[in-house]
């Protein structure tokens, strides 16, 4: 699918040499992004010449009218995706971090890093275990938590009945702040949507319902290849999911309207990345001739579906649906695939996982290591996708509560390398990535909040 691995590192071999020397790691992200989106863009547009369909095109009256009919109901239709395939998926994305390398390490400025035995080769500061048990105090083992049955002396009816008192006083008040520290300790079923919509400042006012409307049109109006990629995407992953594949069509609806919005484009000033370009017909090159592809400037990846699939247990009113995905995305989910320093972007958090096994776990992570199972090539997937379709849903939903209440994703690493903690005596008997990867197939079963607790407060340091 996306061939050219040795090409791309020759690119970056060439990036980090005009970089020698200077600490300006902001340019080694947007040289390292350009090159991965110049791979994207030409698999997607090998994709166009190959089916012999264009980038974008109006749908024919007909047309139009068979797709407002059926909105409610896209999930029935079976288009033919045979010849579509992602773009790509999110072991294409970690070969590209693997080679990443950071100027000044290739320098010798930090000389501490070289004890790092992992995949990622950028030194980063990211937090170590006094740190992280700092951040997410919340979380100790005598503080009341929802998700944890026995975790303090007051029983868990009691906590839960107070907690839910609290958190309809917090919504009585409508005070963003304190939803957001309240749900730290976890969000009551009941509460939950309408806490996350107070915490990301969503109402649905009338002008909201009335862009999402707007939106819906232009994908009545107009056919993106994209909009292939999504189908895609979602047969693939949602509806091949026991907890989502009953809203498939609210995925099809919420994610081909985000493909349109061209409000998603200011993610990208505080962004790495740069929306990718198409020209119009004979006037490539000419910046006057540009426009975004698609609108919203996001390619999807397989997996992508994942990011919203969860939310339609939350809301069911489709524009809210959206204002709220779009929100999360906006706010959390474009730092999973994109190349920044960020500490809750990609690469930070492969960073923080391989330094905490290599740290808390050393044995097991030596023992991996050796038998050609580095750890970050099981756990890339489950923190790239948020742990979505991996966690058992309640689970997947106690998990994003304290993603918002700390405004951070760190706690996706932490409970990646939790894991593998509470599954080190099986590790340590493998012999292969594939043995390893067996091991660690099925996370449906786990609790989440006591392998947090666990691991961050129980850990010797």
């Amino acid at each position: 699918m996306l061939q050219e691995e040795s090409d791309l590192s020759l690119v970056i071999a060439q990036i980090v040499q005009k970089l020698k020397g200077s600490n300006l790691y902001a340019q080694l992200e947007r040289q390292a992004w350009g090159s991965w989106e110049k791979r994207i863009l030409k698999s997607l547009n090998s994709m166009c010449t190959e089916l012999s369909i264009p980038l974008a095109r109006k749908r024919p009256v007909g047309e139009q009218k068979e797709l407002l009919n059926k909105w409610n109901e896209m999930g029935t239709d079976e288009p033919d995706l045979s010849l579509f395939r992602p773009v790509y998926a999110p072991k294409d994305f970690l070969e590209v971090l693997i080679n990443l390398r950071n100027p000044n390490y290739e320098n010798g400025d930090s000389l501490s890093f070289r004890t790092h035995l992992g995949l990622i080769q950028v030194p980063l500061k990211v937090k170590g275990i006094p740190e992280l048990k700092e951040f997410f105090v919340e979380l100790g083992l005598t503080t009341g938590q929802l998700g944890i049955d026995d975790s303090t002396q007051v029983p868990p009816e009691l906590f839960e009945n107070e907690h839910v008192r609290i958190g309809q006083k917090v919504l009585a008040e409508q005070d963003s702040a304190a939803a957001q520290q309240y749900i730290r300790q976890g969000s009551p079923t009941a509460l939950r949507a309408e806490l996350w919509a107070l915490i990301l400042n969503i109402s649905s006012q009338p002008e909201d319902i009335l862009y999402y409307e707007q939106l819906k049109t232009n994908v009545i109006q107009h056919d993106l290849l994209v909009d292939s990629l999504i189908y895609k995407d979602v047969k693939l992953t949602a509806s091949n999911d026991d907890y989502y594949f009953v809203f498939e069509d609210y995925l099809y609806q919420v994610l081909l309207c985000f493909s349109r919005d061209t409000s998603v484009l200011g993610h990208f000033a505080y962004n790495s990345a740069s929306p990718p370009k198409s020209y119009i017909r004979g006037k490539l090159g000419l910046e006057e001739y540009a426009v975004f592809y698609p609108p919203n400037g996001v390619i999807p990846f397989h997996g992508f579906s994942m990011y919203v699939a969860p939310l339609c247990f939350l809301y069911h009113e489709p524009s809210k649906l959206y204002q709220i995905f779009r929100e999360m995305y906006v706010r959390f989910f474009f730092r999973l695939h994109s190349i920044s320093s960020h500490p809750s972007g990609i690469v930070s958090l492969c960073l923080l996982f391989e330094t905490l096994l290599q740290t808390y776990l050393p044995q097991l992570f030596y023992h991996l290591r050796e038998i050609g199972a580095q750890p970050l090539r099981i756990s890339f997937k489950w923190m790239v996708r948020a742990f979505s379709g991996y966690l058992a849903t309640d689970q997947l939903l106690l998990l994003w509560d304290r993603i918002l209440g700390y405004n951070s994703l760190e706690i996706l690493a932490v409970l990646a390398a939790a894991v593998f903690a509470f599954r080190a005596v099986n590790l340590m008997e493998v012999t292969s990535l594939a043995a390893a990867e067996a091991v660690l197939a099925d996370l449906s079963t786990l609790k989440v909040m006591p392998l947090l607790q666990i691991f961050l407060f129980a850990t010797v340091t």
